[in-house]
């Protein structure tokens, strides 16, 4: 038993995390897909509450003017391109294309990429949650004299928000694991950090296996935040 013990230590953890320091390779991975995850989020929640408005003003506006009009047909053209392609070639074609010519960080596109990537849905997201608001809320405020944006930032927003909290945890759960695809653009994610372990050792379990470990943890810690989150906010209803 042992023996047995002393022969899986030797071969499976010291070989695939211990020597070489090859954990390293995880921690900075770890680090990179943190930093792109919260970034993109950043951009993701920014882009699709700025959608989100525009699409909703556009659709309760009787008689909606040229611009509104112009901002509602580029948001439809986003939305319709962004989740109808894959975020993969969407990375791609971000760091091969468009910063293809330019000396940029892989980890600023990859952030650029995902928030972009999530921008679109955090948008009909958060315009679901705007559209369940009660629309008398919307006209008392106007008629109160408060501008447009203000009853929108001040009044409508923070209740959407709220309201789709679950969903947008969701997003940014699935934003997280997506990521696991930015090796492709020779940047090393947590992922990439186990492939990298993999191919020097030629032992595939251990580190994949130390990946998902990763990822579920961070999940369990996000949907842990989430929840107490939402208990605070029911909390302060009910106060």
């Amino acid at each position: 038993m042992n023996n047995a013990l002393a022969e899986f230590w030797e071969i499976h953890i010291y070989q695939n995390f211990l020597a070489e320091d090859r954990w390293k390779y995880l921690v900075s991975g770890l680090q990179n897909t943190l930093i792109i995850t919260f970034f993109a989020l950043l951009i993701g929640i920014v882009l699709g509450a700025l959608v989100a408005v525009v699409r909703v003003s556009h659709d309760k506006s009787g008689r909606p003017g040229a611009l509104l009009k112009a901002l509602n047909w580029v948001c439809k053209i986003y939305l319709t391109i962004i989740r109808g392609t894959p975020v993969m070639i969407q990375l791609l074609i971000m760091y091969f294309v468009i910063f293809g010519s330019v000396n940029i960080s892989s980890v600023v596109v990859a952030c650029f990429a995902f928030g972009i990537n999530s921008g679109a849905y955090v948008a009909e997201t958060i315009r679901s949650g705007i559209m369940s608001i009660d629309p008398g809320q919307m006209e008392a405020g106007r008629s109160l004299g408060l501008p447009y944006g203000t009853v929108m930032k001040t009044i409508i927003l923070p209740q959407a928000v709220k309201n789709v909290l679950p969903a947008l945890a969701n997003e940014f759960i699935a934003l997280l694991k997506e990521t696991s695809v930015s090796g492709y653009i020779g940047l090393r994610d947590l992922t990439r950090g186990g492939d990298i372990i993999r191919s020097q050792t030629w032992d595939a379990f251990p580190p994949l296996l130390a990946v998902a470990v990763v990822y579920l943890v961070l999940v369990l810690l996000i949907e842990k935040a989430i929840h107490a989150m939402e208990r605070r906010l029911a909390q302060s209803d009910r106060g």
